[in-house]
């Protein structure tokens, strides 16, 4: 099969794996193209997310590095093939990459977990409200792309509304229900939102009022996507550039599951989050 020019993120972390899987087993690129019987220019564009590979290939992959782990060899297997040509794959060239790489993992993930101080999640999001939030980036945006970014966006949402949509657990800060953006009537419409969004049996919303002394941050937000196993869940990071930040190291995980963990241990349960939002909305 020919190479991958342009690997998606989910490529890429098929060949971060195995090669994770590679060094654990102590082989160099030579010794493992030798024991693979393959050439080290294969061996690098496998781990690199640029050779297409088959369940089998992988199986034998791991088989060869001594991995025992069971489940972390099948869930790699599944993630072989060609690129899926999902829905994002549309937006490849109108939205930056790592939005499309987002979309995909989303797609992908047996569970989502997101934490937010000043925003809605963008699952969550009205079009209204994501409208005036991409009208207010700096550098101002071009109305097209403006277009591109929210049709993007709506699209990402269908997860939590197909036949068998995955857990998503939000924690959000009290300010980010005081935010109005887009202006009271818009910012009434997105609370309500998010109130009947929070009542599906799949969604979990809780926020963190002003009142809790005390909860794990750096005032950064972030998604945690889970894999379909541990080993392949990853942390996403938004910034001012406008790039997505993916991390994946263990020690990474980790620590954000544990501040995940913390912050829905500060934040009120899901019924009192419910008559929470419902006064904020009384208030407008």
């Amino acid at each position: 099969m020919p190479p991958v020019s342009n690997p998606t993120l989910r490529q890429r972390r098929l060949g971060a794996e195995l090669r994770k899987l590679r060094e654990r087993a102590g082989f160099t690129v030579t010794q493992a193209a030798a024991h693979l019987g393959v050439n080290q220019g294969r061996v690098s564009m496998i781990e690199t997310g640029r050779s297409p590979l088959s369940a089998d290939r992988v199986r034998a992959m791991a088989s060869a590095y001594d991995c025992a782990d069971d489940d972390l060899t099948t869930a790699l297997a599944a993630m072989t093939g060609r690129r899926t040509r999902g829905w994002w794959e549309e937006y490849r060239d109108h939205v930056p990459v790592a939005l499309v790489d987002l979309a995909e993992l989303e797609h992908h993930a047996p569970g989502l977990r997101v934490a937010l101080l000043i925003h809605i999640p963008a699952l969550l999001q009205t079009t209204d409200h994501a409208r005036s939030l991409f009208r207010a980036v700096v550098p101002p945006m071009r109305q097209y792309e403006i277009e591109h970014r929210l049709t993007h966006r709506m699209k990402r949402q269908g997860i939590l509304h197909r036949a068998e949509p995955p857990p998503y657990s939000a924690v959000i800060h009290e300010a980010a229900l005081r935010m109005n953006f887009g202006g009271p009537v818009v910012a009434r419409g997105q609370l309500e939102h998010l109130l009947e969004m929070s009542e599906l049996p799949h969604v979990t919303v809780r926020v963190i009022p002003f009142g809790t002394d005390h909860f794990p941050t750096t005032g950064q937000s972030f998604d945690y996507i889970e894999g379909s196993v541990p080993q392949l869940d990853t942390v996403q990071l938004d910034s001012h550039h406008g790039a997505c930040e993916f991390l994946d190291a263990e020690a990474q995980l980790s620590k954000y599951r544990a501040v995940l963990d913390r912050m829905e241990s500060c934040a009120l349960d899901p019924a009192r989050t419910r008559d929470f939002i419902h006064h904020r909305i009384q208030d407008l």
